[in-house]
């Protein structure tokens, strides 16, 4: 078994740091002479807005992409900043835009060629109890997964502990999954994530087993893998015991107005690849 390795667009794109900011053209491109499967794509500016793009730039980017061998493996909206896109929020009105962006988000991935958007479950706001959060995000994502379901495309939830308060660990993911209950919502979870809550990642993997259909990888701090205190052997070893056949894709480097974008991105697949050889 050899694993795939795609790479996130953040680090390129201004978010959420206005710099680097790349065209996404161009991060096409580089990804693929870099040596990438796959790409991850971030829907904002300036890379994948949908409200931006034309019918025509869709099919030019989902052409270059399979010009330079390089997989469209999955699209996923901003969440937070202005336009807030929280299905959990305590304002209707937001909910409601959230739902209608994501189905945006659909339709774009379905124009690329992608498979899979990434489902970030919303946070509670001041005077909303778990449970209410609970119930709204479970109504959007029953909304999103409709639609994606017309397209032939997974919803994937995501843990996400270190920037919210709702969907914090697989166990929450797999009940949010099984509230649902639609054969094309997944579940994925970020190496980052894991470690901000002190849990190891392969602790994950081990439970979210057969339901684990895609992965962020990121050392501490949002650094390559391999630059930071987490076990990339242990990691890829649980991951290969386990069959998984999904992309082991980068999500680094974002934070810092200072990354160097290119680095970020041959580092991580230089030091995961030394790790798979090794097995």
């Amino acid at each position: 078994m050899t694993f795939k390795y795609a790479f996130n667009t953040w680090v390129y794109g201004s978010f959420p740091a206005w710099l680097p900011c790349y065209p996404l053209e161009e991060v096409i491109t580089r990804l693929a002479a870099i040596g990438y499967d796959g790409i991850e794509i971030g829907c904002a500016a300036p890379h994948a807005f949908p409200a931006h793009l034309s019918k025509a730039h869709r099919a030019d980017l989902a052409s270059l992409m399979q010009d330079k061998g390089l997989a469209c493996v999955s699209l996923l909206p901003a969440p937070g900043g202005g336009m807030g896109n929280n299905p959990a929020s305590f304002l209707t009105e937001e909910r409601a835009m959230t739902v209608a962006h994501y189905k945006e988000v659909i339709d774009l991935a379905a124009d690329l060629g992608a498979g899979r958007v990434l489902y970030v479950a919303g946070w509670r706001g001041f005077g909303v109890s778990h449970a209410e959060a609970l119930d709204w995000t479970a109504a959007a994502l029953t909304q999103i997964a409709h639609h994606a379901a017309d397209k032939g495309i997974e919803v994937c939830i995501e843990p996400t502990s270190a920037d919210s308060n709702l969907i914090d660990t697989a166990g929450h993911a797999l009940a949010l999954k099984k509230a649902v209950g639609l054969p094309n919502v997944g579940i994925m979870f970020d190496t980052y994530h894991s470690a901000y809550r002190n849990e190891t990642a392969q602790d994950y993997v081990a439970e979210l087993e057969r339901d684990l259909t895609h992965i962020h990888l990121s050392d501490t701090d949002r650094m390559p893998p391999g630059c930071g205190k987490l076990d990339w052997h242990g990691i890829l070893s649980s991951l290969k015991a386990a069959s998984f056949d999904g992309y082991l894709t980068m999500e680094i480097g974002f934070p810092y107005r200072s990354a160097d974008a290119d680095w970020f991105a041959r580092t991580a697949l230089q030091n995961l690849k030394a790790v798979e050889s090794a097995l």
